[in-house]
């Protein structure tokens, strides 16, 4: 009886000591089994404190997809600059609509100038040296621009004149001078020769006038103041324009 329960006895502690080297091992490897350690779920901790700021960060991209910015002040105005070279001669245009004819225009007058007189019969003719002739009887002054006030021709028109002048001597020399504006531009001169008819005496020049210059005819010499007039025959003074210098119209300039 007694070795029995010895050797029962013996049986049991080995069996004990096999389990504690068996959860020694299952110890020292960490290899717990789940259903001996699972526990109810922790509480949330509480938050962290800020972390200190970071290093700066690198340059980003550009723009390209961010939203326009605000308009900026206009700038300064830039210089001009050189004046680039000339293109080449475009293509001719299509030709455009005929326009609407226009209203008449006023008929083109030459301008005229002209006039002849002579003297009536028992004119005393002038004696002092300097008096201009005064051919007192008008032939044609349709333009008044002779005076017979005065005996002087004023001009109008500008252009180129003839002027001429025919005197009838009887009994007497005569001289007389073709004035303009107070120079003698010719001189004519008919001595008597005691002839028992009348003589004559003519002369003309061409004189290139601008308004308001004046022609006459006047004594040279006191003692040579011949002209003569009478039914049958007469002393004349004539003028008229033969081509103007009239800038105003095209026409005639």
């Amino acid at each position: 009886m007694t070795s029995l329960r010895l050797l029962s006895v013996l049986h049991s502690l080995l069996l004990l000591f096999i389990q504690q080297i068996h959860l020694s091992n299952q110890l020292e490897d960490n290899k717990i089994p789940p259903s001996l350690c699972t526990g109810h779920p922790g509480i949330p901790g509480s938050p962290g404190v800020h972390g200190s700021p970071g290093q700066p960060g690198r340059d980003g991209r550009d723009g390209r997809d961010a939203a326009p910015g605000e308009k900026g002040q206009k700038g300064d105005r830039g210089d001009t600059g050189e004046t680039g070279l000339r293109g080449l001669t475009g293509d001719r245009g299509d030709t455009g609509e005929k326009g609407e004819r226009g209203q008449s225009g006023e008929c083109a007058v030459a301008p005229k100038s002209a006039f002849s007189a002579k003297l009536s019969q028992g004119h005393s003719t002038p004696i002092s040296v300097g008096d201009a002739v005064r051919f007192d009887t008008v032939l044609l002054n349709e333009q008044g621009d002779y005076n017979t006030e005065t005996g002087r021709f004023t001009c109008k028109v500008p252009g180129v004149y003839y002027f001429t002048v025919h005197a009838t001597v009887y009994r007497a020399s005569l001289q007389f001078d073709l004035m303009k504006n107070g120079h003698a531009v010719a001189s004519y001169f008919q001595f008597y020769g005691n002839w028992p008819k009348p003589a004559s005496l003519t002369g003309g020049s061409l004189l290139h006038l601008v308004p308001g210059d004046q022609v006459w005819v006047q004594m040279a010499l006191s003692e040579y103041n011949g002209f003569y007039s009478s039914t049958k025959t007469d002393s004349t003074f004539t003028g008229f324009l033969v081509y103007s210098d009239w800038k105003n119209s095209a026409v005639f300039a």
